[in-house]
């Protein structure tokens, strides 16, 4: 094979962008949506994640996947890393938090700053890395130690890419915007600051961005409700052009932490200025719509308003007022108990009505983590919903359907939310786990909203409701925004768009001035700001992907056009372009948001657990895979794993339509839904995992009984004392993975947990008995990647 750099460019190669994985491999995702090619370990050595290169398919690896070769990197992603500075045998690196990044940073004698050993540090790269040497850089920031509260936002919103700081032209641009509402805001607009207009809202919620107002009315001779909606009117204050706009692009959501919000807008508007707060004049955009028994909007129509907040209400108080009519809550609002009453008479009719249009609705278990003043978490309960947080759904439900109609009737360019209907593969995958459930789903090959609708009530009461539900789930696509109406399948609704959040989703930004240039019968065609990089990131698969494929094709179609010094062309077909991008950027950043979300809760959980080692609990099943099971354990709402290689010593075969490990030997089962006693193991901050290990069971070898399910017993109930927890808050010596007769070798290397070889750096990294700070206990650095199954590859 011919050296990396004795490659010449050739027409063949294909331009991508990097991905790579924490056991060091990697992939290059084609601009032009083909499929991913596989980066071996030698080739990752010389890019890192989310960098553009030119490559070379050369063949297929021994799975049959494309593989690749590096021809040359495009463009170096990662200007600044974040990590830990950390002493690996007197000299100095620092290991990246993102474990995609597969390699650490040396750090010149000069180049520590101030930073002490085990602090987290922003590091800039000086030196990128080939086959030959290792990336250098000099530390430019100091974050702070590990355990510092808020250290793992402050790790998530950089490892993630997520703007955190304001712009000082946009902070300017905030700072000299008033306070108030100005007399000359009110040109135009109607007054409905006579109108009990109320917000609904969490109790920690700080920004207000809907209210509500409900009555009963006549329209013609037939009975129906009037339904106001005020939307606050963030595009009065925030123009396209204006560094405002250009910030509110770039972030495109806001994202939200425990204890923390990234906000889209400077505090001055999202808390301020255009929060709906009581008692304050506050400029809005209104969806005023007639809504029939039946729940058919007979009548709709937006005009910009100023109103006047009556009320600042959270659910818990509304329910409490609509639950219990004589309670102290409801003598305490007795002035708005008719409102109220009103909005729930309402809520129940679009109920009716969504049920009847066949409407997906999913009861899942959202969790929040209660800390105290330092960070410190106390405790992991769920998020209680009741009529009053859907209620408030169904009123916003509505208001986004009638601003998606009136955009689509009026054939103006805009972002619709939009939901695919199930791909063949997923429909048949999820009819094989069903069907070994004892149920089915209708609709043949084509299934409607409705069918899932009527699968979802016939397992509501089954015992394995939350598995089943969780099966259908997956088999569900990613909602997303694009300028081509292809309706919500999971809503039932064939035209739906976002119109109700504008100070923290950018797309409902862009849909208000769409609905303002239709009022003003002007055509709105937004101006991509050449500063505001997009993030046009392909997903794995799907419409999505087919997406930023076209939109990568048009920008780069529009930046050569410009080279060339043609003329950009103006109207409706120009604009669809740019519709494109600005959909799949706002659909990208909304999976960074959730990512980056996701992230700090699992570092918080881990966190929290590595005070339960060694406890047991009971748990169920959740996931199966060929590497092992995924546990959530009840009470605690706290996820982790059970590898293969703590199943026993049989041959575990993963069958993925009945979502079961087998034992070849023993014939024990484990399946979604199943109810183990778990040990909690091992904790490992760094790679956000929680290991369990199973308690010891009896019984159960050679079948166990028609069903082949282990009969577990707590070790309390054998009269043993439980297990003490692992001193180095790590997994014990006794408890390392063996390699015992008749255990699934290959699925066990395909978690990554077997021994597999050790590179010469992690070799010298363990021999080293120096005091100085090291890399944290668990943390496999150098390891080389053990061979894993496609699927476990490509997770």
């Amino acid at each position: 094979m011919r050296k990396a750099k004795d490659l010449m460019p050739r027409e063949a190669d294909r331009l991508g962008t990097v991905q790579g994985h924490r056991d060091g491999f990697g992939f290059v995702i084609p601009d032009d949506g083909g499929e991913d090619i596989f980066l071996s370990e030698r080739e990752m050595s010389r890019v890192m994640h989310g960098d553009r290169v030119n490559v070379r398919v050369l063949g297929t690896d021994r799975r049959g996947r494309p593989e690749g070769q590096i021809v040359e990197v495009v463009l170096h992603a990662n200007k600044v890393v974040i990590g830990r500075l950390l002493n690996e045998n007197g000299v100095l690196i620092v290991a990246p938090e993102d474990k995609r990044i597969g390699h650490d940073i040396l750090i010149p004698p000069k180049g520590q700053g101030v930073a002490k050993l085990g602090q987290v540090v922003s590091v800039e790269i000086i030196d990128y890395p080939d086959s030959y040497r290792q990336a250098v850089g000099r530390v430019v920031e100091v974050l702070g130690e590990i355990d510092d509260p808020g250290m793992e936002i402050e790790i998530a919103v950089r490892k993630y890419g997520v703007p955190h700081e304001f712009s000082a032209a946009a902070l300017k641009e905030a700072a000299a915007l008033p306070d108030t509402v100005q007399q000359g805001d009110l040109e135009g607009r109607v007054d409905l600051r006579d109108v009990p207009l109320v917000t609904i809202d969490g109790a920690d919620a700080r920004d207000f961005d809907d209210a509500v107002y409900c009555e009963p009315v006549m329209y013609g001779q037939t009975k129906a409700w009037r339904l106001i909606v005020a939307i606050a009117d963030v595009s009065h204050y925030v123009k396209p052009g204006q560094p405002l706009d250009d910030e509110g692009l770039l972030r495109a959501t806001s994202v939200y932490f425990p204890r923390r919000v990234i906000p889209m807008l400077p505090e001055k508007i999202s808390n301020g200025l255009c929060s709906l707060n009581p008692g304050v004049d506050r400029l809005c955009m209104v969806c005023d719509s007639v809504v029939d028994n039946n729940g058919i909007v007979l009548a709709y129509q937006f005009y910009p308003a100023v109103m006047h907040s009556a009320q600042r209400f959270t659910y818990d108080t509304v329910w409490e007022i609509l639950s219990n009519s004589k309670g102290p809550e409801a003598t305490r609002f007795a002035q708005f108990r008719p409102l109220l009453t009103n909005l729930y008479s309402l809520y129940k009719i679009l109920l009716a009505a969504r049920e009847k249009r066949g409407a997906i609705e999913f009861e899942t278990t959202e969790t929040q983590i209660i800390s105290n003043e330092l960070g410190k978490i106390l405790r992991i309960e769920p998020r209680i919903r009741n009529d009053a947080h859907r209620l408030i759904e169904e009123c916003m439900l509505t208001a986004n359907v009638c601003a998606a109609d009136f955009i689509d009737k009026n054939k103006h360019l805009s972002l619709y939310r939009v939901h695919g209907e199930p791909s063949e593969e997923k429909l048949v995958t999820l009819r094989q786990v069903l069907r070994t459930s004892g149920l089915s789903l209708g609709g043949g090959d084509k299934p409607k909203p409705r069918d899932f609708a009527k699968l979802i009530r016939e397992i509501k009461d089954r015992p394995d409701a939350n598995m089943l539900q969780s099966v259908v789930l997956r088999a569900m696509q990613q909602a997303m925004y694009q300028p081509d109406n292809e309706g919500h399948f999971g809503l039932a609704y064939p035209a739906y768009s976002h119109f109700t959040s504008p100070i923290r989703r950018y797309p409902d930004l862009l849909t208000h001035r769409v609905i303002k240039s239709i009022l003003q019968k002007k055509p709105y065609v937004p101006v991509l700001p050449p500063k505001v990089p997009l993030n046009l990131t392909l997903p794995r698969k799907g419409k999505g992907r087919e997406n930023a494929v076209n939109a990568k094709k048009s920008q780069s179609d529009a930046k050569a056009g410009a080279a060339k010094g043609v003329k950009v062309p103006k109207g409706a077909n120009a604009a669809l372009p740019i519709w494109g991008q600005l959909g799949v950027h706002c659909s990208s950043n909304e999976r960074r948001a959730d990512e980056a979300s996701r992230d700090v809760e699992a570092w918080l959980k881990c966190y929290y657990m590595r005070d339960h080692l060694g406890q047991e609990y009971s748990g169920t099943v959740t996931g199966v895979a060929n590497f092992g099971l995924f546990i959530q354990l009840e009470n605690l709402f706290v996820e982790g794993m059970v590898h293969v290689t703590e199943l026993g010593g049989d041959y575990f075969q993963y069958d993925e339509a009945r979502q079961e490990l087998r034992g070849e030997r023993t014939g024990i089962r484990y399946r979604l839904g199943d109810r183990l006693h778990v040990l909690v193991s091992r904790v490992d901050l760094d790679a956000r995992k929680i290991e369990f290990s199973l308690v010891k069971s009896f019984g159960a070898e050679g079948g166990g009984g028609s069903s082949g399910r282990r009969q577990v017993l707590l070790a309390a109930d054998t009269g043993r004392p439980n297990k003490k927890a692992a001193p180095n808050k790590s997994r014990p010596a006794h408890k390392a993975p063996q390699k015992p007769s008749g255990i699934n070798v290959n699925a066990a290397k395909s978690a990554g947990t077997l021994g597999a070889n050790q590179s010469k750096s992690q070799a010298s990294r363990k021999s080293s008995k120096a005091a100085k700070p090291s890399r944290p206990v668990g943390k496999p650095a150098g390891s080389k990647p053990p061979v894993r199954s496609t699927k476990a590859r490509r997770k």
